[in-house]
């Protein structure tokens, strides 16, 4: 099957996506310099996200947890990557919680994988999955449980060997591996119900699969639309066991990234809908997923058309595309940081959002592709996007939205807003801004996000901020925001805006006599965000995203001061 469209259409898209990749292939990033990305809006709500894999502890763990000391220090080697990530923007983890017919939890139904204790079989003394959600949750981040579906290991390994001997009939061998039989209707049901194992004892925010399709060593002796059915079958029983108890949890999979041949690009024999038989765009139509993961490890003209196929064929459901980042190491392709970064913002033009694979390479910062993230693509916070076709109900606005003053520090308190639907519990939106009423709108302001506790205290001391409070649904539906009627802080040493202009910041003409020439811009909370260096009282604060800083001078022994703070305003950029 080959797919249609028209033929203008079809020109003036692939003509706008080649004018953007090569506009961008000219373009050399760097991270000391200006350059023109940081003048264009971000999205308050995109999907951020990274694969986070156990199989082998290539992501995590790095070691194994055999008693408690070493439990504790892999919990603690979790954290810190969770917390690496969460700098970068990152909103949503897809964690490796079924292996190759094994689990990071302790389940009825399948056996440990010896990724953690190092044994096969043997727990490593705690639950990471549930450690793992709360670890994300903590830090604002949705987790979804990553299901490897239809691969189950070597024939002899521990997972395959299990699922032999339970159901002798269900797996097929090819060569030393085992495979999940996708013909045999007792697969559909074995995969449901360990997912519903998983989204019943678990408050994951999604359910991701991988392999749900034939293997490409596979002999498909049937119809390759029978074929299609059988894959879909497992699809359709695992939502049904997630969705009937968990509507709100975010339902998708990892297909192979081109679809199908398109009417003037070939797939080049390895596609989703004929090769594997993956109908991943019908899954989307019919209401069967909330969100696709395509595996887009491509460049150039095997990336961008088949990325605008998958946009045009959304049906409002989020697409996302898996950029191949490992592809940039010296071992792999040695692929160039821009080919990864021309392709992000070919995704973020079309709406669709992105995701790494796989986390070590990106926290590992290969070519700089952590630094363009953190500093450039992703410098400020973003909602994933609701589930608005399960449920658009809008819970009610947080009421009592105070504003107090501790020992120089700011607190905010309001109390909770509640749910209109079926949701079990809440979160809450921070959002700051110098100007009133806070504009909610705009994804700069956002400070703190899925957010569960009613206090937060933020940083600067004795600023004069506004701030705007939202409650949010596990469907990610927001409230109306409850807004301060009065700016926080200022009671006492209230801290000026500076004048900006044109990416600089004017100091005052007394601060380099008094302060020396290094300047500390930091977020509303007290994060830093770069150390800089001032010309003729002038500091370039070009290469820093759009926002509302602190500028804290530092002198010769270190010793700092809150001199001011200034706005970095948004210039409108090529792609809005």
């Amino acid at each position: 099957m080959i797919k249609q469209s028209s033929f203008l259409r079809r020109f003036l898209l692939l003509f706008l996506a080649f004018f953007v990749a090569t506009t961008l292939l000219a373009q050399k990033f760097s991270f000391s310099k200006p350059n023109a990305l940081n003048g264009w809006k971000l999205p308050k709500r995109e999907v951020r996200a990274v694969w986070l894999t156990t199989i082998g502890g290539l992501d995590w763990p790095r070691s194994y947890a055999q008693n408690d000391l070493a439990a504790s220090r892999q919990k603690q080697e979790l954290r810190g990557i969770l917390d690496k990530l969460q700098r970068a923007g990152i909103n949503t983890v897809l964690f490796q919680t079924r292996v190759r017919g094994t689990v990071v939890y302790p389940s009825l139904l399948e056996p440990w994988d010896g990724c953690l204790s190092g044994v096969p079989g043997r727990s490593p003394g705690y639950d990471p999955l549930a450690f793992a959600i709360d670890e994300c949750h903590k830090r604002g981040m949705e987790l979804h449980a990553w299901v490897v579906t239809i691969p189950v290991g070597k024939w002899n390994a521990l997972g395959c060997k299990t699922l032999r001997n339970k159901h002798p009939h269900l797996i097929k061998r090819i060569g030393e591996e085992g495979y999940m039989d996708p013909e045999n209707p007792t697969t559909a049901t074995y995969l449901a119900n360990i997912c519903k194992e998983i989204s019943d004892r678990y408050d994951i925010d999604g359910l991701h699969l991988d392999y749900i399709r034939y293997p490409e060593t596979w002999k498909i002796n049937i119809s390759h639309d029978a074929a299609r059915r059988n894959i879909t079958a497992i699809v359709r029983a695992i939502g049904e066991k997630v969705k009937a108890n968990k509507p709100w949890v975010k339902y998708s999979c990892s297909p192979i990234g081109k679809f199908n041949d398109l009417s003037r690009f070939a797939s080049n024999g390895w596609n989703a809908y004929t090769k594997v038989c993956q109908d991943a765009q019908g899954w989307l139509r019919d209401g069967l997923m909330d969100a696709l993961f395509p595996m887009m490890y491509f460049q150039g003209n095997n990336f961008f058309p088949f990325a605008i196929d998958w946009a045009e064929q959304s049906y409002g459901r989020m697409v996302v595309p898996g950029l191949g980042i490992y592809f940039m190491s010296p071992n792999e392709k040695n692929w160039s940081l821009d080919i990864i970064t021309r392709e992000m913002q070919v995704s973020r033009q079309y709406g669709m959002g992105h995701a790494y694979f796989r986390s070590k390479f990106f926290t590992d910062n290969l070519k700089g592709i952590y630094t363009y993230a953190q500093q450039v693509f992703t410098p400020t916070l973003a909602l994933p996007p609701a589930l608005t076709w399960e449920n658009s109900k809008l819970p009610s606005p947080p009421t009592d939205l105070n504003t107090s003053e501790e020992n120089g520090n700011v607190f905010v308190s309001w109390r909770g807003g509640r749910s209109t639907n079926n949701s079990p519990y809440i979160l809450y939106n921070v959002y700051a801004s110098s100007s009133y009423p806070v504009d909610v709108t705009d994804g700069r302001n956002l400070i703190a996000m899925r957010y569960a506790k009613s206090s937060i205290e933020v940083s600067p001391r004795n600023a004069q901020m506004y701030f705007a409070i939202t409650t949010m649904d596990r469907y990610g539906n927001e409230s109306q925001p409850l807004q301060t009627r009065k700016a926080a802080g200022g009671s006492r040493s209230e801290l000026k805006m500076l004048p900006y202009s044109d990416g600089k910041v004017l100091l005052p003409k007394s601060a380099d006599a008094l302060w020396g020439r290094v300047w500390v811009v930091e977020t509303l909370q007290g994060q830093h965000v770069a150390t800089l260096s001032s010309v003729n009282d002038k500091l370039d604060v070009r290469g820093i995203a759009n926002g509302v800083y602190v500028l804290r001078a530092l002198n010769n022994k270190g010793v700092g001061h809150r001199l001011g703070m200034f706005t970095k305003r948004w210039i409108r950029g090529p792609f809005d």
